[in-house]
C-alpha cells in the first residue's frame, strides 16, 4: 500500500474511533511502521476526528521528523512496544472510557487485567497487562512497557488508557475496540458472578487459533502458554 493510502487509512480509522466516542477531544494517537523503518504518527494536540493526511507526522528510522506537524508526545511508549514486540506494525492509543475505568478498580490483576470473557477478546487481545500510573509523556512509562518484554500486545496505562499493537493498522484498531467492549462487559457484570470461559475452552482457542497468552501461575511467575507471537493479537 502506498504511503498516501496509509495516511488516508490512518485518518479513516481515527475518525471512526473519534466519532464513536472512543477518544475525546485531542486525546489518543496512532502510529504505523513503514517498510523503511520510519513511522507515520498522528500529530500532537490533534483530534483524531479531524486529521489531515498531509499533516500526519513522518519520522525516519531514528525517530527524527521528516515532514508534517510535530508528532504526539507519546512517541516513547509507541517506540517501547515496537522495540519489544517484533510483529507490531501499528499501535493505537486511546482514552476510551471503560478501559480507563477498569484500570482504577482495586481487584485488577496487572498481569491479566480481564478474565477470559469472550473468544474474540482472547483472539484479538490475548491478555492485557496493567502498567502503573505515570504522567503523560513521562519516559518511565516506556521503561515499564519494555519491562513486559513483548509478552503483551495490549497494555493498559493506569488512569490513562489502552496501548494496543497489531500486525496491521486494522488489527490494532479492531483489538483496541475489542478491549474497550470487553472492559464494558466486565463493568456491566461486576459483582454478578458471571460465567467466564473455562480453562478447557481457553485451551481450545489457543490450539485452534494460535492465541498467544502470557499465562501466569499463583507464584507470580510469567510463562508463555504459546510461543507464537502471532496474528497481531
Amino acid at each position: 500500500m502506498s504511503e498516501t493510502k496509509l495516511r488516508e487509512s490512518i485518518c479513516m480509522f481515527a475518525r471512526s474511533l473519534f466519532e464513536r466516542g472512543l477518544t475525546p477531544g485531542s486525546s489518543g494517537n496512532i502510529s504505523l511502521r513503514l517498510d523503511d523503518g520510519g513511522w507515520l504518527v498522528t500529530p500532537t494536540n490533534a483530534s483524531l476526528g479531524f486529521l489531515d493526511p498531509a499533516r500526519i507526522s513522518r519520522l525516519d528510522a531514528a525517530g527524527r521528523i521528516v515532514s508534517g506537524d510535530a508528532p504526539t508526545k507519546e512517541i516513547p511508549l509507541h517506540q517501547a512496544l515496537y522495540d519489544t514486540r517484533s510483529t507490531a506494525k501499528a499501535i493505537v492509543h486511546l482514552h476510551s472510557t471503560h478501559a480507563v475505568a477498569l484500570t482504577m478498580l482495586p481487584e485488577i490483576d496487572p498481569r491479566a487485567v480481564l478474565p477470559p470473557m469472550t473468544p474474540y477478546y482472547l483472539m484479538r487481545c490475548g491478555q492485557t497487562a496493567l502498567v502503573p500510573y505515570y504522567r503523560p509523556g513521562d519516559p518511565a512509562v516506556s521503561d515499564a512497557i519494555r519491562g513486559l518484554a513483548g509478552r503483551y500486545s495490549s497494555v493498559l496505562l493506569a488512569n490513562h488508557g489502552p496501548v494496543v499493537a497489531g500486525d496491521t493498522l486494522e488489527a490494532a484498531v479492531f483489538a483496541t475496540e475489542e478491549l474497550e467492549e470487553t472492559a464494558r462487559l466486565y463493568l456491566l457484570l461486576r459483582g454478578l458472578n458471571p460465567r467466564y470461559l473455562s480453562p478447557e475452552q481457553v485451551a481450545d482457542l489457543v490450539k485452534v487459533f494460535g492465541v498467544s497468552l502470557p499465562a501466569h501461575d499463583h507464584d507470580g511467575h510469567d510463562h508463555d502458554r504459546h510461543d507464537h507471537e502471532g496474528h497481531g493479537h
